[in-house]
């Protein structure tokens, strides 16, 4: 029996997702104990961005080359690796007894969290067939959206029944027990159920060289496409409401940071929604260009509703388009259901990657451009309001590279594509 028809397919599912859940709530859940790092290690705010930041710094630079490493030598040990890697960042996290400690520890982290992406659509890609893939990876995206969930209030609450060295620690063991978990259901169990017979290899197989391989997907039209969707739709969302929601909310609307951390919810309830619901739409009319020209349209059009609005939209206002745009990074992983449409197999991982960069170059970009705007507002006496106003025209211009990049994006004959 092939892999695409077998049951144990859907346990290869469950495993990977399950793994990805936890490994992405630890991207935010140090968010939840600034303030009581600055108090234990005596560090300052630069301190904690350095460390935090860190992270994201070596999970976007990987990208690509662990695209490369998972097309040459195949996903399931990176994958395996990251996981248990990650596991081990966050433990050490846990025990950390100096601020250098805890650098080092979201450096393994930000290692173990690089693998997972990647890994994890070649992996599916192996185990189903392209249209269901198409669905399926909408079910991966919406399992990230999910992870912020619950590093947001579950995570507080179990911090506040371990201490947050207590609740740091649980999770890195849990997991590494999931790196454990995709050992035995990946590897060991795959092989029984899977047993591969060896080829008689009657003269030498040529591969070709990663260097060939890496120039063709830089130099391809579609790839730089996937990268440009991506960098559109992620990092207005990483960038802005996973890192500006809540002081835009306390300085512009007077809310306190309780009330304006439900701007994040929002966002993320969007973004839940708006995985699986997208990546519906395309598995029905078997067409990812269509409705990702919709999604980009509807980021770019709610970023330029702010500037419309001088930056001060009504709270209603703010509310629907915090969800529009989480819906639309829900949606961002259609780029990946592009990849497996547009190109091999034993291109995808680097695809992946490439694309993926994308995304997160943008992410790690607009904080720092944002904050540049507002800190020379404030500094020429301007009220924030106008801060806030002039920054958003990053993220509508980000938005406008989105939209530029689906126009690009040629979509071949679908049904051909699909039908494997």
């Amino acid at each position: 029996m092939e892999k695409q028809n077998s049951k144990y397919r859907w346990v290869v599912f469950v495993s990977v997702l399950l793994t990805y859940l936890l490994m992405a709530s630890q991207r935010t859940a140090p968010g939840l104990i600034t303030d009581q790092l600055m108090n234990d290690f005596n560090i300052t705010a630069t301190t904690i961005g350095l460390i935090t930041g860190v992270q994201f710094f070596v999970y976007t630079s990987l990208q690509i080359p662990m695209g490369i490493l998972a097309d040459r030598f195949g996903p399931n040990f990176f994958l395996i690796f990251g996981a248990v890697l990650a596991g081990v960042g966050t433990v050490l996290y846990s025990i950390g007894t100096h601020e250098s400690v805890l650098f080092l520890s979201r450096i393994f982290t930000g290692i173990g969290d690089a693998t997972i992406w990647v890994n994890m659509m070649l992996i599916l890609g192996q185990w189903f067939y392209k249209k269901e893939f198409v669905r399926l990876v909408g079910f991966a995206g919406m399992t990230g959206s999910l992870g912020f969930l619950l590093a947001t209030v579950p995570f507080s609450a179990w911090i506040g029944l371990l201490g947050w060295r207590g609740a740091f620690f649980s999770l890195g063991l849990l997991v590494s027990i999931c790196g454990i978990l995709l050992y035995v259901v990946l590897i060991k169990q795959a092989k029984k159920a899977f047993p591969q017979i060896t080829p008689v290899v009657t003269e030498p197989v040529q591969r070709e060289k990663t260097a060939g391989i890496v120039k063709r997907v830089f130099s391809s039209r579609q790839a730089w496409a996937l990268f440009l969707c991506h960098f559109g739709v992620v990092g207005g969302y990483v960038g802005f409401i996973s890192s500006w929601a809540v002081p835009y909310g306390m300085d512009l609307y007077e809310m306190s940071r309780s009330q304006a951390s439900q701007l994040i919810m929002v966002g993320l309830v969007g973004a839940i929604i708006g995985a699986p619901f997208m990546s519906w739409v395309a598995s029905m009319y078997e067409s990812i260009k269509k409705p990702y020209i919709a999604v980009q349209t509807i980021v770019f059009a709610s970023w330029f509703t702010f500037l419309l609005f001088q930056g001060y939209p009504s709270l209603i206002g703010v509310i629907v388009l915090f969800f529009l745009i989480g819906f639309g990074y829900g949606a961002s992983a259609l780029t990946f259901a592009a990849v497996r449409q547009s190109f091999p197999m034993k291109e995808s991982g680097i695809v992946s990657g490439f694309a993926n960069t994308g995304g997160f170059l943008s992410a790690v970009l607009l904080p720092i451009f944002l904050g540049a705007i507002l800190d020379y507002v404030q500094a020429s006496s301007l009220n924030l309001q106008n801060g806030y106003f002039y920054g958003f025209i990053i993220p509508v211009i980000f938005s406008s590279v989105g939209l530029i990049g689906i126009m690009l994006y040629k979509e071949g004959s679908v049904t051909e594509t699909m039908s494997t």
